[in-house]
């Protein structure tokens, strides 16, 4: 089975490349066009500081948006993301806070993140559960979790070494960790999903799953490994975030969610499986960070901002189904 090795679809797609890429165009468009009309509503917007913190927000979910991309291509999604984000910090800040090392503390974190990718892989390709029920059941325990470790009380971590908090609060000549971890991320697995072969099979699962498997994929393994990578990306995560904030709060993340699905359906990652991009998806999170921020300047209600995020989700998801009706006549 052929595939297109720049937009990483399946070669008999023949319009995919040509969509995702006008996709991402349009993407790109709408974000400039927000950018001008903000920075004449605001004289904050086109400020350094406001840009340097949609980039800090925007880099910490975009490594999670990273992993939810792969997995909404295989044909799953995990709801858990935000859950499990909490969870890696509480953790590793509790074994900090028990003596252990920073860094082997947060290793821990991501390792007991990627048991439970694996735990949730288990029940989707051996029980045979769906990855909405199974993720739906893991976000509630694991916060739980969250709750049962704190007591439900916030842990401060102002004592962390220098040499940790730099993670999450240094620069590299004036740039960001955080950026530059980021955009690793992301170019590792943006070439990944293009050239790597064991990647492509992601796309193969997603779009025909019983061809895949006809053609000697075994894709139980595709999607056990996939749902594992989000899950430990996830606990990158909140290793970061616990070295920016020096905090550990069992509610953080909370809809976090929300976001990384809105993100990923964004830049093309479709529900059904089959299509979606490491970088459509970025461009996604920037334009949820770039709407947040607007919001934020524009002094509009907290309550008003999840309702708006709520419509763009749906609209996403809709003009997703929509190229799907038209791919299908």
């Amino acid at each position: 089975m052929a595939v297109d090795t720049f937009s990483g679809h399946p070669a008999h797609a023949p319009g995919w490349k040509k969509l995702a890429t006008m996709r991402e165009a349009g993407l790109i468009a709408i974000i400039l066009a927000l950018c001008i009309v903000m920075s004449f509503a605001s004289q904050h917007f086109l400020t350094l500081g406001n840009f340097r913190a949609m980039l800090m927000s925007f880099s910490v979910e975009g490594i999670v948006v990273v992993g939810m991309t792969i997995l909404l291509i295989v044909g799953g999604i995990d709801l858990s993301v935000g859950s499990v984000v909490c969870f890696s910090m509480v953790l590793s800040g509790s074994l900090f806070l028990m003596g252990v090392d920073p860094w082997t503390a947060s290793l821990a974190g991501i390792l007991a993140s990627a048991v439970i990718g694996c735990i949730m892989g288990f029940f989707v390709t051996v029980v045979g559960l769906n990855h909405f029920i199974t993720s739906l059941a893991a976000m509630v325990i694991v916060r739980g979790i969250c709750l049962i470790i704190t007591k439900g009380t916030p842990l401060s971590l102002f004592t962390l070494p220098p040499s940790f908090k730099a993670v999450g609060q240094g620069t590299f000549y004036g740039v960001p960790y955080v950026i530059l971890i980021f955009v690793g991320v992301v170019i590792l697995f943006d070439f990944l999903l293009r050239r790597a072969t064991a990647f492509r099979k992601v796309f193969y699962t997603g779009s025909n799953e019983r061809a895949a498997l006809y053609s000697g994929i075994k894709t139980s393994h595709v999607k056990f490994w996939v749902t594992v990578l989000c899950a430990t990306l996830s606990g990158v995560a909140g290793v970061i975030y616990m070295s920016r904030f020096g905090a550990a709060t069992p509610t953080f993340g909370a809809g976090m969610e929300l976001n990384i699905i809105a993100a990923a359906v964004i830049g093309g990652a479709s529900l059904k499986g089959g299509s979606g991009t490491i970088l459509g998806a970025i461009l996604g999170i920037a334009l949820l960070s770039v709407v947040t921020s607007s919001l934020i300047l524009l002094d509009v209600s907290v309550y008003w901002q999840d309702m708006i995020k709520g419509c763009i989700l749906l609209a996403a998801v809709s003009i997703d189904h929509f190229l799907h009706q038209r791919k299908a006549i």
